[in-house]
């Protein structure tokens, strides 16, 4: 049997090509550029977003209905390779459903819900989901309270996380955003993850599959959408892999939904929009971006009291490491915290590269016991004693003795430094306080 989704846009064509009444069905290429493919004839049939045909047979491609008017329609293919050919028929078919379920778990598949991992079709669900959705209504979710362990220790003290809570992990390029990512996975607490990747190298995909996620896998979905694919793809693997995140809680799962990157689902969105004759506003994006990203991450969080959860973690590449850019900016004021990685601390050995001082967690307080909460303090201080004098110990401007605080940080920062060092194949620490005390009192 073949995948549904894929099936039911072959029966939404067979349904535009039966007599439609008044209502067309199809129209005409009539022109095409770098913007996408021009159709008349369907402007009364389509809305923004749909799908298209456009040409027939096995010829035929999708595109992505991005700007329409009373006489034509523009439309992003959704193969950047695709060659139309003008007269061509456009044949309206509008958007696709799916319809996750248990065996979905272990998989993974692309924007339109096709199998990526070669192990044959997909089963399908009873409910159907589409790629957008709505939050449950404010006043009606459940409060997020209760404390989840990642086994990750720098998080576990710093950044601590509860159920139904979104993370931003925030970095340039190369820093280790993925490989945190992938550590998260392994948290013990999640009876589901759903995994985005947006825009990802085609090579790292399997990396991340077999290296990151390694025996995670058999509990998690992976939607897959590479950076050579249109953008459209780039935009729905997101689109998807919330909506199949939002199907598990409403069943009454804790799911783990990671985005890498919701960059790259920003970028996607700026070029659709940019296609569509939107003008940009904030460094090359358009206004409808900055309305998107809080539409998409505020479907992330807690259900409805008795459903399940979603903790969302966001992966945000930060273009030439500027954490004020507008998309960063605009992210991380959404999002219930954020998790810097500095690139001096990576390239220090220090893995992983966490900016223990900039990060944040708005549901510490919810997280922590009041004896945590003194202790996490007490080490921030520390780090914030030794960190802040660290040119002037370098010019030998500091005797010992002087401020005994200080002693105490050179004391024991470095030893607290070495560790919250941690490895994805390092087993998870299921009491960081503990282990980083006795790491601290060790060698006095």
């Amino acid at each position: 049997m073949r995948h549904k989704s894929i099936e039911e846009l072959h029966h939404l064509v067979n349904s535009a090509l039966a007599p439609q009444g008044m209502v067309q069905r199809s129209g005409c290429l009539t022109g095409m550029g770098s913007k996408g493919v021009i159709a008349t004839g369907l402007s009364r049939t389509v809305s923004l977003g749909d799908f298209v045909k456009v040409g027939d047979g096995s010829g035929g491609f999708l595109a992505e209905v991005v700007q329409l008017d009373l006489e034509q329609i523009v439309a992003k293919p959704l193969n950047p390779n695709s060659v139309p050919r003008l007269g061509d028929k456009v044949i309206a078919i509008g958007t696709p459903k799916f319809y996750p379920c248990e065996a979905w778990k272990g998989r993974i598949i692309s924007a339109l819900g096709e199998p990526l991992d070669g192990k044959g079709t997909i089963p399908q669900g009873a409910s159907a989901v589409s790629y957008t959705g709505n939050p449950p209504p404010a006043a009606d979710r459940a409060l997020v309270s209760k404390r989840l362990m990642t086994g990750v220790k720098a998080v576990d003290i710093f950044t601590p996380i509860c159920y139904g809570q979104r993370l931003g992990i925030f970095a340039g390029s190369g820093v280790g955003k993925s490989t945190l990512m992938g550590m998260m996975c392994r948290a013990a607490g999640f009876d589901c993850v759903v995994i985005g990747l947006v825009g990802e190298r085609g090579r790292e995909v399997n990396e991340f599959v077999q290296e990151v996620i390694g025996e995670s896998l058999s509990k998690a979905v992976v939607v897959v959408s590479t950076g050579d694919e249109a953008a459209s793809l780039r935009k729905r693997a997101a689109l998807l892999a919330t909506s199949i995140a939002e199907s598990f809680r409403d069943q009454g799962q804790n799911v783990l939904l990671i985005m890498d990157s919701i960059t790259r689902f920003a970028q996607a969105l700026r070029e659709l929009a940019l296609a569509g004759g939107e003008p940009p506003v904030s460094r090359g994006f358009p206004p409808s971006v900055f309305s998107a990203l809080p539409q998409l991450l505020e479907r992330a969080g807690p259900g409805k009291a008795g459903s399940g959860t979603i903790t969302g973690i966001f992966s945000v590449l930060v273009e030439g490491d500027n954490h004020n850019e507008p998309i960063s900016d605009a992210i991380r004021g959404t999002l219930d915290g954020h998790i810097i990685l500095d690139r001096n601390t990576a390239a220090s050995g220090r893995y992983p590269a966490i900016d223990l001082l900039g990060s944040l967690s708005r549901m510490t307080i919810k997280a922590l016991t009041a004896e945590e909460l003194r202790a996490a303090a007490a080490l921030r201080s520390l780090i914030s004693k030794f960190e802040g004098t660290k040119d002037l110990r370098a010019f030998g401007g500091y005797l010992a003795g002087k401020d005994l605080e200080l002693d105490r940080a050179i004391q024991a920062v470095p030893k607290l430094y070495t560790a919250l060092n941690q490895s994805p194949g390092e087993p998870i620490c299921s009491d960081p306080f503990t282990f980083i005390q006795a790491a601290i009192n060790a060698a006095k």
